[in-house]
């Protein structure tokens, strides 16, 4: 799994996204994350063909959406994603949302897929330790990700150190906090290291080992977030961004979701 894909969320379906992920993959992207909700598999799969790069080379993420959860309606969704997507599997399928009552019949759904060789990975999204630990005692293959809203203002800190123990990956979505990156901070260590506060937050979350999706649709701004692999951020320099913290999140709760 890549460790820096572009997410697309919100993006929509057609030249935007076709676009978005062309400008990715040229500029060395393999990994792009998507879901049914955002409604442009379509686009992200005739991108990928249109690329010429090899469909074994590029990691696709997917994900079944809260209206579509249980067993059956799991089966049927995931092969509407990959129809859409117009390939014949994915390599990494998560259930969108722990939806209560539901989300454990849904995960037995994706078991079932990845036996019969049609999804490579198999894991969850925006599942909290105590979701993770519920599903855990039931499953029978253990969640291989868990992608979770994360950036220098909600370090997951409890959370991670969980992922780290049972072997799940953590991931990140929204990574670049919608922009808020004006934090005095950042400013510092982008002037320190001669980058972007951007390329100070990704790198900060590739070196706690965190798989990162930042989204963006413009392609200088896509080629921007991908110069992060030329320099290393100081251990302090980790510690300090780590301080941010604040528990603040841009997205919903897991906990207190409106499902």
């Amino acid at each position: 799994m890549p460790q820096l894909g572009l997410g697309v969320w919100r993006t929509p379906e057609g030249d935007q996204t076709v676009t978005a992920v062309s400008a990715a993959l040229e500029a060395g992207y393999r990994a792009i994350d998507t879901a049914a909700l955002y409604e442009n598999e379509n686009s992200v799969g005739q991108a990928v063909r249109s690329s010429g790069i090899p469909r074994e080379d590029i990691f696709i993420t997917t994900k079944v959406w809260n209206s579509e959860q249980g067993y059956d309606k799991t089966i049927a969704a995931f092969h509407r994603s990959i129809e859409l997507l117009n390939m014949d599997y994915v390599d990494l399928y998560l259930v969108h949302w722990p939806v209560k009552g539901k989300y454990k019949e849904t995960y037995r759904a994706l078991e079932h897929l990845y036996e019969q060789g049609k999804i490579r990975a198999i894991g969850v999204s925006n599942f909290n330790i105590h979701h993770l630990e519920d599903l855990m005692g039931e499953c029978r293959i253990k969640p291989m990700v868990n992608q979770v809203e994360l950036h220098p203002l909600l370090t997951q800190k409890k959370l991670l150190a969980f992922c780290r123990k049972e072997g799940i990956q953590p991931e990140s979505w929204r990574p670049l906090m919608n922009g808020n990156l004006d934090l005095p901070l950042l400013a510092e260590l982008a002037a320190k290291y001669g980058k972007t506060p951007a390329q100070i937050a990704i790198r900060w979350q590739l070196q706690l080992g965190i798989v990162t999706i930042p989204k963006s649709v413009r392609p200088e701004r896509i080629r921007e977030n991908a110069g992060v692999f030329d320099f290393t951020l100081e251990p302090e320099d980790v510690v300090r961004i780590d301080a941010l913290n604040e528990n603040r999140r841009f997205g919903a709760d897991p906990d207190n979701f409106d499902f």
